[in-house]
Parts: C-alpha cells; sequence; structure tokens
C-alpha cells in the first residue's frame, strides 16, 4: 500500500467532514474513514518534496471533487454490495507463456515475467505480445460459468503492467489488434456476454505501473526509471529525492494512462475500474487521475488501490489482501482478491489449486465480514479457461445453488466468530454457517439477544424445523448427528426484528478449535503491524514494544479447563533469546519461553499451561511479551478443553 504520512491534521480533519454515515465498523463507513482506522496503528513513512502536493491534493479531493463524489456512493455501491461475490480474469500477453520462458520457470506470478526475467521491451512486444491471437476465446462459456458459480460480475485486466491493451485501442498502438493482428474486440465481447447473463462488468487497468512505456514508472532494465527492482532514484520516494522526474511521468499519465481509461469509458460504460499499485505514484498524481476518471463518469466504481495515503482513500471501497487464508475484520466496505492457486495469471507450472471448500469457508467468512471476495482465474492465452479452474467454479456453484442466498445482498453479522463457523445478516434473517459440525447434536450460538421464530436447514426446501432454546444469551439449535454438508451446512434463523447480537467469543467443546487469531485481537499500543493473512502470513507484530498488548474477550459454555497454545514464528535471521509471551486472565499468568524457528512461516505451536474459566461473565485474555526487543509474529492462541 502507498502510505506516505505526510500532515497528518490535514488528511484527518477532511476525511472527518466526509464522515457521512460512519458508525464504528458500518456498512456505509467512507474509504477516507475506514482507511484511517486501518492506517491508526501503523508509523508513518519518510516525507518530502511531495508532501506540499500530496496535501493540496488531498484538500482539492475532501473539499470538491471527492466530497461531491461522496453524494452517489451509495448508489453506485449498491448493485456490488449486494453481489459479495465476483470473478477476477488476469488474461493477457504473459498468458501465452503460462509461466516460463525460455524453458525457464518463472518464480512468482505468471503476470510478471516480463519484470521477473527482464524481457527487454522489443523483445517482449515480437515473441510474447505479438502472439497472443486467442481464437478459442468465448465470451458467452466465460460469462455462463461465472453466472452459475454464483458470481454476480466480472473484472478483467484490461492492460496489465507490461503495458499491453487487450483491445484495439486508438489512444496507443501497445494493443492487441496492432500488435497482435487480433481483429476481434475481447473486452466488447465480455461486456455483451456478461450484461446479457445479468453480471456487471469492469476492468484493470494498471495506471502506475507500464513497463511498456519509456515514461512510466516500473520499467529499469530498459528505460532506467523509477519505481522498479534496482530502487533507482531513492527507491519508493523517488519523487521526494528526484521530483524532476515527476515530469516524465507526466507524459505518460496525460499521454496513455489517463486517455486509456476515458477510451475504456467511452467505448464500454464499465460498471467498476479497478486499479493497483498505487505507491508506484506520488499521491497527487494517482488523485490526479482518479479525478479525471470520475470527471469522465461519476457513477463508475472505482476500487480503493486507485489514490491512497496515509488516512485517506479516494475510492469507493478498501482492497485488502492478495489471496488470504485469513481475514482481519476490515471497517466499512471491502474486498479480498483470493486465485485458485498461487498465481494471477495462467501458469501451467503451477499445480497448487485450493481445494473446493476452502472457498467456500472463505467466501462465508469474508461475508460475515461485510466483505466480497473477488476470486481470481487466469485463462490461458489460446482463450480457454484453465479446466481446473473450471472445476473450481463448478464445485462452488454446486454449493451456491442451494445457500446463495446466505451470500448474496447479506451483511456484517453482528456476532463474534464461532467455535463451529461464523454467520451472515439479512434483514430479520441470521444464516448460521456451519463448519464444524457439534458431535454431540447441539448447537450453541454465542451472543444472539434476539428472538428467534424459525429455525431450519437452507438446504431442506420443506423448512422442517429445527428445536431451539433459548440459554441466557445464547442460543441452543437442535440439529441432526451429521452434517448435511461438511464444508458448511447453512442453518436459518428467522427473527422477530433485525438480528440483535453481542460480541464476546463463546468457548466450547463439542463444536471445533477455539482459535483466538491476532487478527481478532484488540490491540493496545501502537506501531502494530498486521500479516497480509496469506498462508502463515495471518500474524501480528509489536508485541515486543513496552506497553503493547492484545487481548480477547471470551467466556465458557460451561466451567470447563482449557489448555492454552500459543503459535508463532521468528522473523528469519533472529532469535530472541531469553523472550517470553505472557499470557493473562485475570489474576492468572501462564508463560512461553519464545524459541527461533527455521523461517517465519513455520509456526511453532507452544503449550503455555492451562486456565481454569467459569461459565457466564465475560473475561479478558490478554497476551503481552518480555525480555525481547526482536519482532515475533503472533499468530492466535488456541484453547483446547481439558478431559
Amino acid at each position: 500500500m502507498a502510505v506516505r504520512g505526510f500532515i497528518r491534521s490535514v488528511c484527518c480533519s477532511s476525511a472527518m467532514v466526509l464522515a457521512l454515515h460512519a458508525v464504528g465498523y458500518g456498512q456505509h463507513m467512507t474509504p477516507d474513514e475506514a482507511q484511517r482506522q486501518l492506517d491508526s496503528g501503523n508509523e508513518p513513512m519518510k516525507v518530502g518534496d511531495a508532501a506540499p502536493k500530496d496535501a493540496a491534493a488531498v484538500k482539492d479531493a475532501t473539499s470538491g471533487w471527492y466530497a461531491a463524489s461522496l453524494k452517489t456512493r451509495d448508489q453506485r455501491l449498491e448493485w456490488w454490495r449486494e453481489a459479495r461475490f465476483g470473478c477476477f480474469v488476469h488474461w493477457g500477453a504473459y498468458s501465452v507463456l503460462g509461466g516460463e520462458w525460455k524453458d525457464r520457470p518463472n518464480p512468482g506470478y505468471a503476470e510478471h515475467i516480463m519484470r521477473v526475467n527482464r524481457i527487454p521491451v522489443e523483445t517482449y512486444k515480437n515473441e510474447v505480445a505479438a502472439k497472443f491471437h486467442p481464437d478459442a476465446y468465448d465470451a458467452k462459456s466465460w460469462v455462463r460459468q461465472m453466472k452459475a458459480a454464483g458470481m454476480r460480475y466480472v473484472i478483467i485486466t484490461s492492460k496489465h503492467h507490461d503495458g499491453f491493451a487487450i483491445w484495439p485501442s486508438e489512444v496507443n498502438k501497445y494493443n492487441i489488434r496492432d500488435v497482435a493482428h487480433f481483429q476481434r474486440d475481447p473486452l466488447k465481447e465480455l461486456v455483451n456476454a456478461a450484461r446479457a447473463e445479468g453480471l456487471h462488468v469492469g476492468f484493470y487497468y494498471s495506471h502506475a505501473f507500464d513497463w511498456e512505456d519509456p515514461n512510466a514508472p516500473g520499467n529499469d532494465w530498459d528505460y532506467t526509471n523509477p519505481a522498479g527492482d534496482k530502487a533507482l532514484f531513492g527507491g519508493i520516494n523517488w519523487y521526494n529525492a528526484h521530483p524532476e522526474l515527476v515530469a516524465k511521468v507526466d507524459k505518460y499519465i496525460d499521454g496513455k494512462a489517463i486517455p486509456q481509461l476515458k477510451e475504456l469509458i467511452a467505448r464500454y460504460h464499465p460498471d467498476i475500474l479497478w486499479f493497483d499499485t498505487p505507491s508506484k505514484l506520488p499521491f497527487y498524481e494517482q488523485a490526479r487521475i482518479v479525478k479525471a476518471v470520475r470527471g469522465a463518469d461519476p457513477n463508475v466504481v472505482i476500487n480503493g488501490r486507485a489514490a491512497r495515503t496515509k488516512g485517506v482513500n479516494l475510492g469507493d471501497y478498501l482492497d485488502t489482501a492478495d489471496r488470504p487464508e485469513e481475514l482481519r475484520p476490515t471497517p466499512g466496505d471491502w474486498e479480498a482478491i483470493p486465485t485458485t492457486n498461487e498465481s494471477y495469471g495462467y501458469d501451467k507450472l503451477d499445480p497448487v489449486h485450493k481445494p473446493v471448500p476452502y472457498f467456500i469457508q472463505l467466501l462465508a467468512k469474508t461475508s460475515a465480514k461485510g466483505g466480497n471476495i473477488l476470486l481470481n482465474i487466469g485463462p490461458k492465452g489460446d482463450g480457454t479457461i484453465d479446466p481446473p479452474d473450471a472445476e473450481i467454479l463448478a464445485g462452488i456453484g454446486k454449493w451456491m445453488a442451494v445457500n446463495g442466498e446466505s451470500i448474496h445482498g447479506t451483511e456484517r453479522t453482528p456476532l463474534d466468530r464461532q467455535a463451529w463457523g461464523d454467520s451472515t445478516v439479512k434483514g430479520n434473517t441470521l444464516y448460521l454457517h456451519v463448519m464444524n459440525w457439534p458431535s454431540d447434536g447441539k448447537l450453541l450460538v454465542g451472543g444472539l439477544t434476539s428472538k428467534v421464530t424459525q429455525a431450519y436447514l437452507l438446504s431442506d426446501t420443506a423448512k422442517h424445523p429445527l428445536k431451539t432454546a433459548a440459554e441466557g444469551n445464547d442460543l441452543l439449535v437442535h440439529v441432526p448427528a451429521t452434517a448435511p454438508d461438511s464444508v458448511d451446512t447453512v442453518i436459518v434463523l428467522k427473527t422477530d426484528g433485525p438480528v440483535r447480537g453481542q460480541m464476546g467469543r463463546l468457548l466450547q467443546a463439542t463444536s471445533g478449535p477455539n482459535r483466538l487469531l491476532g487478527f481478532d485481537a484488540a490491540s493496545h499500543g501502537t506501531g502494530f503491524v498486521y500479516g497480509d493473512g496469506k498462508t502463515a502470513q495471518y500474524y501480528v507484530d509489536g508485541l515486543e514494544k513496552a506497553g503493547n498488548s492484545l487481548s480477547w474477550n471470551v467466556r465458557s459454555d460451561k466451567p470447563r479447563r482449557y489448555e492454552v497454545e500459543v503459535k508463532y514464528s521468528t522473523p528469519k535471521g533472529s532469535n530472541p533469546t531469553g523472550g517470553k509471551f505472557v499470557v493473562k486472565m485475570g489474576d492468572h499468568v501462564l508463560t512461553v519461553p519464545i524459541e527461533a524457528t527455521a523461517n517465519p512461516k513455520q509456526i511453532k505451536t507452544a503449550s503455555a499451561g492451562t486456565f481454569e474459566i467459569p461459565s457466564g461473565t465475560l473475561r479478558d485474555i490478554t497476551i503481552t511479551m518480555e525480555g525481547s526487543t526482536e519482532a515475533v509474529h503472533l499468530f492466535e492462541l488456541e484453547l483446547r478443553p481439558v478431559q
């Protein structure tokens, strides 16, 4: 993320004016408010010559064009909020290579193959882009598969970082018609197919990175430009160290980026534009591009990676992690972008496709936190969808055909994460996403304060009632002995009014693990750093700082003893000898000596001892760190019932 810690008072005071509907983590919090909450614990970064211009851009936006755009933001986002599930398509010239260059596998994302292998522009043009001739492309087939998967919108990479446009652009000759001599218009075909099936459609456009253009940031092997891997001209702060280079970048922005964006809007009238890597440009240049887009189309939805800085986001919603496994609670409207394997563009050498249950459960957990999933696929260079991707879409579709109403149009749940899973809300209906079926046939829903008038399995078309009973602020639901769906069985609870609940984790013994993620903890102190949520990267750093702590509010369904396990890893090269975690609940204290792990992704599980937790009253479990000033990745606590 492009974080520039400039003139914080300007950012905060302006954003406060724009908090039109913000209440806590409410659905209609503005991106400015949400961005400021996410940034609140982060350390400000170096500022320089760009700071005054950035501050002026913030003022121009928050007192002018961006403030005006917020008046219609809810209308723009209405379809997006209802959708909850979309398809991201990374497809372009790089798809021809399939993650391999000159018989060598490309490390990392396949769509970055030009940068990783430092392929010269002319070579890439003649040996890659010129060969992008997707004769087998069938937009109608693509859209039918997406719709069957339960997806409600599709976003395709119109121009990725390689600078190659996959539409016949009149603005710039580096495009599919003039380079590959492909006479069809892939974007027009996708737009027509999507709208015929009732899907919304939009385009990814790399506005800040362009490896083909001699004036754009990123290509430091052909053009000696800033913002590339060589970290030339001051690295990430190149525009502070060498402000004279901004005039060169302006030639790219005014000659290619803004004109092509206006062309996309005029030709195809997209519902959404999706931007990426804004930190390659100074914020005031990011803002200038978004202002031009907003002027060209006041109604197009703009994602959260278009223009952002410390405490300010000029998009319509926030973008969080790529390829997440765990999700940090995020305020306002937000979207996560997992991908079927480990690349976004097609990679024939990457067979690590995640199973269908992974995506079903991720979709449910995301909806529970008020977010959208934009699931990426990477079609082949010939225009066909990779068979493993097609299988994943079909598998999700089978579940969505039965359970789609528990995802589409839902909102953030007022309940905490449950040992058995999570929940989503729509009006007077609470959907329980049961991923860990209770072994005793008794499902206890923690924190539900609404009166339940009806309960049944969503898969049961006859809606046979399930027996329920109130147990304080919890609800007991009697369920079949065996889960109807081992991945995610959805139970419908109808309530006598809007669903109400209270936060606080209910610990249980029969409904799955009691996981207290660092992502879900309340943070006390400053300077916390959060991992991006990918596999083995859902950590929190910052406990090494004096006075910092994380805490969870918990209670137990019955008086019970729990073994407390701490899951952590140490960053590469660190060895916090003598350091320890301290876990407290009231006057009870447990400690865990910290041992170095082989690498940051090797998660170590260490037992701290046991707590006796009575039923009823909520109690804080707090973790701190003592004896070391080196960062340690804290992932979670797990509380295991002791028989």
